[in-house]
C-alpha cells in the first residue's frame, strides 16, 4: 500500500466514523512495511524471542500468546493469522501509548524490524499473508485491542527517514545536532529517575564551578561583558573633569550650607548619675583590652558596665600587645586615670591594683587567677548566671580578651553606665588632649575664609589596609608585589590557602575598596567644596603617597595632617605609638564641621556617637555609598554636572541621616539617642538622682 493511499483511507475513516478507525493491513502489505523499516534494538532487548505454535495440527488459524514474551507493564494481546507456514509471526501488544507492531522470527532467533502505527488507530493483520496460501481462511480476525494511554516512555521514532516520511511517522533529514538532542531526550523520556536527581547535579555543578573556577581568569569574550564598577578607573575620570571642575564656582558657600538638618537637632546629653554609696563589693575583676585604640575603648567602657551590673570593683583594665599595632601604652598613657575614676566613683569601684593579701592566693601570679572565655556579644544574662557565682567564690576573677565580650541590647542601668564611661569618663591623657586641642586651634585659624570651619577626612589607603582589601588599582606589577609581601608579612598564609579565591573586582562593586586620595578630592568638589576648604587628612601613612596624593593637594591645597601642622619636636613623644597618634586624630575630627568618612572601623564608629553627642544628635558626618561611587568612577563618559549631581544628592542623603535613633542590635557607642540623650524641652542637660 502507498503512502497516499493509505492516509487517504485513514482520513475517509475518520471522517465517516466517530469510532476509532480500524486499520486493515493485508500480510503482504505489512510485509512491505517490516522490510524498510530499521531494526528496533530498545524492544529487541525487551521482548525475549518468541516462538509461534498452531493449537492443535489441523487448524487453519495460528493462535500466538505472548503472555510469556512481554514485559509487565505491557498488555497481553493475542491476535490469529491464517498462514500455518510463514516463517514470521506478529505480535500485536499495547505500550502506555501506543499500538507496536513486532515482527520475530520463529525458532528462537531474535526478533528485528518494528512498525509503529500511532494511537489511536487499531489494527488488525488480515488472512492475507503469502501469495499463496495452501490453507483457508477461517474468516476472524482478531477484535481490536482497547485504547491506551497517551504516554510512553519507549515511544520511538523509526530511524529510517524515508520510512517515516512514507507512513506520516517521523521528520526527515534531521541534522546532526537534531539527531543528539533526541537521543538524549528519549534516554531521559526512558529513564525517569534522572529527573529525581536533576537539581542535585544542578546544584554540586554550580559549586564545583564556584570553587574552582577564578573569576580572574575568564575568557576574552566574558571580561568584554565586565560589571560596572570593578575597574578602577578615577584617573581616567579625574582627566576629563578636570578643566570643567576648576571652572565651577556654583557652590562657593557650601561649607555653610552643607548641613540643613542639624539646625532641628534638640537632643541633648542626659546620663543619670548617681549620688550616694555603693554596697559591699561582691570581688574584683580584671580584664584584657585587646586591639587599637578604639577598640580598647569599647572593652573599658564594657567592662565599667559589667562591673557594675555584677556589683564588682573593676581593676584599671591592661592593654594587651598586639602585633600589628606594636604600642605598649598603658591605660594612663592614653587616658586620665585619676579622671575617670573620679567620674565613676558613685556608679564603680575602680582600683589600680588587686590588694595583696588576695594576690598571696593566687602566688602573686594573674595566670593562676581563674579566666573565663566568653563568647563575643554575651548578653548581661549570661554573667549574672555564669560569672556572678564564681565571683562570689573566688572573689577574683579575670576576663581575657574581653573586647565586644557584651551585647549591644542590655538593661538600662547597664547602657547608661557605658554612656557614663565612654563620653564622660574617657578622657584622653593631659599631653594627648593638649596635643589634640592645640591642632585644632591652628585648624581654625587655616579655616578663617570659611568662619574656622574645617573639614576632616579619615583616609585608610595605608599599605596594610590596601594589602587586606585585595582591592586592584593602578600601580601594576610593583603594587602587586607589594601587596603579595604585605599580606603575607601580616597575616601569614590567610589568602593563600587552597580555595581561597581573591575577586578585586567583585569587591570594587561591592563598596569593599578604600577609597583612594584621588577619589576623595572628586568626591568632595562633587559635593560642592572648592579648593578654598580647609581639610585635615587623619591617616596613617598612606601607600605610594607621593603619586596617590598628588591629585589630591591640586584639588584641594589647603590640606593639613599632623604632621603638617606640629613640628617633628612636637609630635615626638607621641611619634612611634599609634594609639597615641591615633588619639590626636580622634580629636581633631571630633572638632570639625565636617567629618568623612571613607571605610568602616572603630574609629569612625566611636566619632559618629561621639559627633551625635556634641551637636545635638547629628553627627555631622557623610558616609558615602561606595558602590555608586565605584559606578560613578568607572565611568569616564559621565559628565561634570552629572556626576556633580550625583554627589550632591549623596551629601543630602548623610545630612538626613545624621540624625538616627538606636535599633536593635545597633551599638550605643554610634547611635547615643536615646539611651544616653534626651530631647531638651523634656529633661535638662543631665540629672542627678540618689540611690535608694
Amino acid at each position: 500500500m502507498r503512502q497516499n493511499t493509505l492516509n487517504s483511507y485513514l482520513r475517509k475513516e475518520s471522517s465517516r466514523t466517530r469510532s476509532k478507525p480500524r486499520l486493515f493491513l493485508t500480510g503482504h502489505e505489512c510485509g512491505i512495511a517490516l522490510r524498510q523499516l530499521q531494526p528496533a534494538t530498545i524492544l529487541r532487548r525487551l521482548l525475549p524471542p518468541c516462538t509461534c505454535t498452531p493449537p492443535h495440527q489441523h487448524s487453519s488459524n495460528l493462535h500466538l500468546s505472548l503472555s510469556h514474551c512481554l514485559p509487565s507493564n505491557l498488555t497481553q494481546t493475542h491476535i490469529t493469522f491464517s498462514d500455518t507456514h510463514t516463517s514470521l509471526c506478529f505480535s500485536l501488544f499495547t505500550s502506555v501509548t501506543g499500538w507496536y507492531l513486532y515482527l520475530g522470527h520463529i525458532k528462537g532467533r531474535r526478533g528485528s524490524p518494528l512498525i509503529r502505527i500511532p494511537y489511536p488507530y487499531n489494527v488488525i493483520c488480515t488472512r492475507e499473508m503469502h501469495a499463496k496460501n495452501r490453507l483457508p481462511s477461517s474468516g476472524h480476525n482478531t477484535p481490536s485491542p482497547p485504547a491506551s494511554p497517551l504516554r510512553s516512555p519507549r515511544l520511538r521514532h523509526p530511524r529510517s527517514g524515508k520510512t517515516a516520511a512514507r507512513f506520516g511517522l517521523g521528520v526527515t533529514n534531521r541534522s546532526v545536532a537534531q539527531r543528539l538532542a533526541w537521543i538524549v531526550l528519549t534516554f531521559l523520556l526512558r529513564r525517569q529517575g534522572v529527573f529525581l536527581f536533576a537539581p542535585l547535579l544542578y546544584i554540586s555543578g554550580m559549586l564545583f564551578y564556584m570553587g574552582t573556577v577564578s573569576f580572574d581568569v575568564v575568557p576574552d569574550a566574558i571580561k568584554a561583558r565586565r560589571a560596572p564598577g570593578s575597574v578602577y578607573r578615577s584617573p581616567e575620570l579625574y582627566a576629563k573633569l578636570r578643566h570643567e571642575m576648576d571652572a565651577d564656582n556654583s557652590t562657593s558657600d557650601a561649607m555653610s550650607t552643607v548641613w540643613k538638618h542639624a539646625k532641628g537637632g534638640d537632643w541633648r546629653p542626659c546620663i543619670n548619675k548617681f549620688s550616694g554609696g555603693l554596697p559591699e563589693s561582691n570581688g574584683y575583676i580584671y580584664v584584657e583590652a585587646n586591639g587599637g585604640l578604639n577598640q580598647q575603648r569599647t572593652s573599658i567602657c564594657n567592662a565599667v558596665a559589667v562591673a557594675g551590673y555584677l556589683n564588682a570593683t573593676l581593676v584599671i583594665p591592661n592593654f594587651h600587645f598586639h602585633s600589628i599595632w606594636r604600642d605598649p601604652s598603658k591605660f594612663s598613657d592614653i587616658y586620665d586615670e585619676e579622671f575617670f575614676v573620679k567620674t565613676l566613683e558613685n556608679d564603680v569601684r575602680i582600683v589600680d591594683t588587686v590588694p595583696g593579701y588576695l594576690m598571696e592566693r593566687f602566688d602573686r601570679n594573674l595566670t593562676n587567677v581563674f579566666n573565663f572565655r566568653i563568647k563575643a556579644w554575651a548578653p548581661v544574662q549570661y554573667y549574672r548566671d555564669t560569672v556572678l557565682p564564681r565571683l562570689l567564690e573566688e572573689k577574683f576573677i579575670r576576663i581575657s580578651p574581653f573586647a565586644n565580650r557584651l551585647s549591644f541590647d542590655a538593661p538600662p542601668d547597664v547602657q547608661r553606665l557605658r554612656c557614663l564611661a565612654n563620653y564622660e569618663a574617657l578622657r584622653f591623657s593631659s599631653p594627648l588632649l593638649t596635643m589634640g586641642e592645640t591642632l585644632v586651634s591652628r585648624m581654625k585659624a587655616r579655616s578663617a575664609n570659611n568662619g574656622g570651619k574645617y573639614i576632616s577626612v579619615h583616609l585608610r589607603f595605608e599599605e596594610d589596609m590596601v594589602a587586606f582589601s585585595c582591592c586592584v588599582y593602578d600601580g601594576g606589577s610593583k603594587e602587586r608585589d607589594d601587596m603579595v609581601a604585605a599580606r603575607e608579612r601580616g597575616w601569614k598564609g590567610k589568602f593563600t590557602k587552597p580555595g581561597r579565591v581573591i575577586r578585586p573586582g567583585a569587591y570594587r562593586v561591592n563598596g569593599k575598596c578604600p577609597l583612594t586620595p584621588l577619589e576623595v578630592g572628586l568626591m568632595l568638589r562633587g559635593m560642592g567644596f572648592d579648593k578654598s576648604t580647609s581639610i585635615f587628612l587623619a591617616s596613617g601613612r598612606i601607600y605610594d603617597s607621593e603619586r596617590h596624593m598628588a591629585p589630591l593637594l591640586e584639588m584641594f591645597p589647603l590640606l593639613q595632617t599632623k604632621e603638617m601642622l606640629a613640628s617633628a619636636e612636637e609630635l615626638a613623644p607621641f611619634k612611634n605609638y599609634s594609639s597615641r597618634m591615633a588619639a590626636i586624630d580622634y580629636t581633631v575630627c571630633l572638632h570639625s564641621e565636617v567629618f568623612v568618612t571613607t571605610q568602616g572601623g572603630n574609629f569612625p564608629h566611636f566619632l559618629l556617637g561621639h559627633r551625635r553627642y556634641l551637636f545635638n544628635g547629628h553627627s555631622k558626618t557623610i558616609r558615602p555609598d561606595k558602590r555608586k561611587l565605584a559606578v560613578y568612577f568607572d565611568n569616564p563618559k559621565i559628565g561634570w554636572r552629572t556626576f556633580k549631581r550625583h554627589m550632591l544628592s549623596m551629601r543630602a542623603h548623610s545630612d538626613s541621616k545624621g540624625i538616627e535613633l538606636k535599633r536593635p542590635n545597633d551599638s550605643i557607642y554610634s547611635f547615643p539617642c536615646p539611651n544616653c540623650m534626651c530631647h531638651a524641652n523634656k529633661t535638662e542637660d543631665s540629672r542627678t538622682v540618689s540611690t535608694p
